[in-house]
C-alpha cells in the first residue's frame, strides 16, 4: 500500500494497526456491495459511523434498500440485529422491554425482566418519525449512554451498540418531527438518493431472479470494537483541530466570527457534539483510506453527513431556499483556506 508521506517513528505503531485492519474492512465493504447494489457513498458513510461508534439517521423514499443495507451490515460484521417498526401506537416498553410475571422453578410467580428489541448490537429503528415523541425519547438514553432504565434499574446494552434509524421524507401525515436534542445524538444523517438508470437495471437483474445474493461474514463484533479503538487512537494535527473549531464557531449566528450569510439565515449553529463528531468521523475516514493521520480532505469527506442535521435555518433562510449543504461547504473552505 502506498502512503502519501513516510510516517515518523511515533506514528509507526498506529500505521501498523491501521494496515492490519484495513484488509478486513475492505473485504467487508466488498461483501456489502455484493448485496447492496450502488449507493457507494451511503455505504461509505455508514461504515465511517460504524467505525466511529456512532448512530445513523437514514432518510430516503420507500423501497430504496435501507432495510436491506442494515441487514447486510449486521451479517457482514456478525452483529446481532434487532428491529422496531415505529408506529403511532408504539409504547416505550415495546422498545426497551418490561417486567412480567413468570413462574420460577418452584412454580412461584415472580417479576422477571423481558428485554425488548433494543437489546441488540445493531438496532433498525424503521420509520422512527412515525412514533410519538414519548416513544422516540426511549431511544435517547440508549443512544447516548448505552443503557436503558426499566423500573428504576439501569441495564447495559450489548457492545458494540449501533442504531440505524430510517425516516421517510415524502409522507409527513401522521409523523412527528424528531426534536433537535434527538437529532443531535445521531452521529450522521445520510440521504439516500434515487439510483440512476444503470444502477437501477443492476438492481432489477440481481433481485428479480431465483438466486438472491447472500452477505458473508467478514469481521466479528470483537474485531469491530478493536477497529473502533484504533480509530480513536489516530492523531489529528493542531491545524486540523483549529480549522474544525473555527468552522463550528462560524456557524453560530450570535458570534462576531460568523459571516453575514450565517447571521442572516441561520437560526442556531452546530453544537460542540457536532465538532466531536467531525473529528471522529474524519479519523474513521482516514483509516478507511489507509492512513494513520487525519487531513482536511477527510474532514471534507464527512462534513455534510456529520453536520447537516445539527443546525437550522431561520424563516428567511428557508423561504430564500438556502442550501445548507452548500453553506457548510463554503464555511469550511473559508476556515481551511
Amino acid at each position: 500500500m502506498t502512503h502519501a508521506a513516510p510516517p515518523d517513528a511515533g506514528a509507526q505503531p498506529i500505521l501498523a494497526r491501521v494496515d492490519e485492519r484495513l484488509d478486513a474492512l475492505r473485504r467487508a465493504k466488498a461483501a456489502i456491495h455484493e448485496v447492496v447494489v450502488g449507493q457507494g457513498e451511503v455505504v461509505d458513510q455508514v461504515l465511517v459511523a460504524l467505525l466511529a461508534g456512532g448512530h445513523v439517521l437514514v432518510e430516503g423514499a420507500p423501497g430504496m434498500g435501507k432495510t436491506l443495507l442494515v441487514r447486510t451490515v449486521a451479517d457482514v460484521f456478525g452483529l446481532k440485529m434487532g428491529r422496531v417498526q415505529f408506529t403511532p401506537d408504539l409504547m416505550p416498553a415495546d422498545i426497551t422491554g418490561t417486567l412480567v410475571l413468570a413462574p420460577d422453578e418452584r412454580g412461584v410467580n415472580r417479576l422477571e425482566f423481558m428485554p425488548g428489541p433494543i437489546f441488540a448490537q445493531l438496532l433498525l429503528a424503521d420509520e422512527v418519525n412515525r412514533a410519538t415523541p414519548k416513544t422516540q425519547s426511549a431511544l435517547l438514553e440508549a443512544m447516548q449512554e448505552g443503557t436503558v432504565t426499566v423500573a428504576g434499574e439501569g441495564r447495559p446494552l450489548p457492545r458494540p451498540f449501533f442504531v440505524l434509524a430510517t425516516q421517510n421524507p415524502i409522507e409527513q401525515e401522521g409523523t412527528y418531527l424528531l426534536p433537535e436534542a434527538q437529532l443531535d445524538r445521531f452521529f450522521f444523517k445520510v440521504d439516500v438518493p434515487f439510483p440512476d438508470a444503470d444502477v437501477l437495471g443492476r438492481i432489477l437483474a440481481q433481485t428479480t431472479g431465483l438466486d438472491a445474493a447472500q452477505a458473508r461474514a467478514c469481521l466479528t463484533p470483537a474485531e469491530l470494537l478493536d477497529a473502533q479503538r484504533t480509530v480513536r487512537a489516530l492523531p489529528v494535527s493542531p491545524d486540523v483541530v483549529e480549522a474544525i473549531s473555527r468552522l463550528i464557531v462560524s456557524t453560530q449566528p450570535s458570534r462576531p466570527e460568523s459571516g453575514a450569510e450565517v447571521r442572516r439565515y441561520v437560526r442556531f449553529g452546530v453544537s460542540p457534539r457536532g465538532a466531536q463528531t467531525l473529528v471522529l468521523a474524519a479519523k474513521a475516514q482516514a483509516m478507511l483510506s489507509g492512513r494513520a493521520h487525519v487531513s482536511l480532505t477527510d474532514v471534507r469527506a464527512v462534513l455534510l453527513p456529520a453536520l447537516r442535521h445539527r443546525f437550522q435555518l431561520n424563516f428567511e433562510g428557508v423561504a430564500s431556499g438556502v442550501d445548507k449543504d452548500a453553506l457548510l461547504a463554503r464555511l469550511l473552505d473559508a476556515q481551511a483556506g
